[in-house]
């Protein structure tokens, strides 16, 4: 985006990628370095985008445009690439199997690899890769609509990631892809003489841990948005099973506050009707994209 400038020909505000980190002078809200923001000559200082568009303006930056001036409009790279982390993966295990099979069989090597199959461990990368984006093209079709998308994002500290988050008028959704086979069913065990508990069953096999992965993500998420003092945000969970055996009436559940559903129906979430804003749907986008990096 190319510098706004003032009536007297400098240039108040530029919008720009941050060399170092900072911290937006109206919300407060962490601006990692890298992410863009604008940043404001007269005070030296920084604000987040979303700021900017609802053109909130003090006195060290009266010469600011109107919010109508600022054609400041959605990063294209901002939300990522669905299944990115998981197909690099995928990719170098795979490499790294194809090397040491020829370096140990010089001549036979590429027969050994055409007539072998790679192990379920990397295997299994491809396919959670595939789901992911799957999943991310269905979302991608949602920005019509007014849902702001962030793929494939880095929990700082860790290895792991965030598959979506979405951002719309209900709140924020953390979505966990998956491309299991079987039927999703809830079984809810315990009852009158013991506690009660639900799992998550997928065909026959136990995928309980997968509910505890999406608090784990939702966690991390609310703290986030609770250091930028947005306490009272929603923030749902819900796990996506792409190209599951869905029956063909009903099917959705929540177990332990996480939904559970395929595209479709999580689509129908993401645009139902709901309190936020525009303005706040992207300021908390801004917050998210930036102490969450893509993976």
């Amino acid at each position: 985006m190319e510098p706004v400038t003032g009536d007297n020909g400098g240039t108040a505000v530029k919008v720009m990628r941050l060399r170092y980190a900072g911290t937006c002078e109206q919300c407060q809200a962490r601006l990692e370095a890298g992410s863009r923001a604008a940043y404001l000559r007269a005070s030296k200082t920084v604000r987040c985008l979303p700021c900017v568009e609802m053109g909130r303006v003090d006195e060290h930056s009266a010469a600011t445009p109107a919010p109508q001036a600022l054609p400041v409009g959605p990063d294209p790279s901002a939300a990522g690439t669905a299944g990115s982390s998981a197909r690099r993966e995928y990719e170098r295990r795979s490499a790294k199997r194809e090397a040491r099979i020829r370096e140990a069989h010089p001549r036979l090597g590429g027969l050994i690899l055409a007539v072998t199959d790679e192990p379920q461990s990397t295997t299994a990368w491809a396919r959670g890769a595939k789901g992911e984006e799957l999943l991310g093209r269905r979302l991608d079709d949602l920005a019509a609509e007014g849902v702001r998308l962030l793929h494939d994002r880095r929990i700082p500290g860790t290895r792991a990631n965030i598959d979506h988050v979405a951002i719309s008028a209900t709140g924020v959704h953390v979505i966990d892809a998956k491309r299991y086979r079987g039927r999703p069913s809830l079984r809810v065990e315990g009852g009158l003489f013991r506690p009660r508990s639900e799992k998550l069953l997928v065909g026959s096999r136990d995928c309980t841990k997968l509910v505890e992965g999406v608090h784990k993500q939702v966690a991390l998420v609310r703290a986030a948005l609770d250091s930028a003092a947005l306490t009272n945000a929603p923030i749902h969970g819900a796990l996506c099973f792409v190209e599951a055996d869905w029956p063909l009436l009903g099917g959705s559940f929540v177990v332990d506050e996480v939904a559970v559903l395929w595209p479709k129906k999580l689509a129908e979430r993401l645009t139902a009707t709901g309190g936020w804003t525009v303005a706040e749907i992207e300021r908390v986008h801004a917050i998210l994209a930036a102490a969450f990096p893509p993976a």
